[in-house]
């Protein structure tokens, strides 16, 4: 029982240290670069795999926080939407930096939740959508 109990407080140790460097990408500076600092931390860690059910539950809670998102950019005005376009050009890769994958993934991400959330600007929603069975 000990050593679960071990295992499971070394678990939230790591993601916790994990979720503290999800603001800068674990250390990337703009353009992904990493900055020294941060890839000694990195290296120092050991990497814990997620178990499927916790693989399953994040793709539960993108899926439903995309959906919010895309409710309220249908919500919202076009400054703001111009705002989210902004940002995501802020977050793309400058002219002589390295692009890190996963920017470029989001900053599409980003500008396909405003396009989408343009189809429901045009379309209301229905007023009592039922959850699936």
């Amino acid at each position: 029982m000990q050593n679960r109990e071990t295992n499971s407080s070394e678990r939230i140790r790591l993601r916790e240290t994990a979720l503290s460097r999800w603001d800068n990408e674990g250390g990337a500076g703009s353009g992904g670069q990493v900055h020294p600092s941060s890839s000694a931390d990195t290296e120092s860690a050991p990497e814990l795999p997620l178990t499927n059910a916790e693989l399953v539950q994040l793709q539960v809670r993108v899926i439903a926080l995309e959906n919010v998102v895309m409710a309220l950019l249908a919500e919202a005005s076009d400054r703001q939407l111009e705002l989210v376009r902004g940002m995501a050009a802020d977050i793309s890769p400058r002219p002589g930096h390295v692009p890190h994958r996963l920017t470029i993934h989001a900053v599409s991400r980003m500008l396909g939740l405003v396009e989408q959330a343009a189809h429901f600007r045009t379309t209301p929603l229905a007023s009592s959508v039922q959850p699936p069975p």
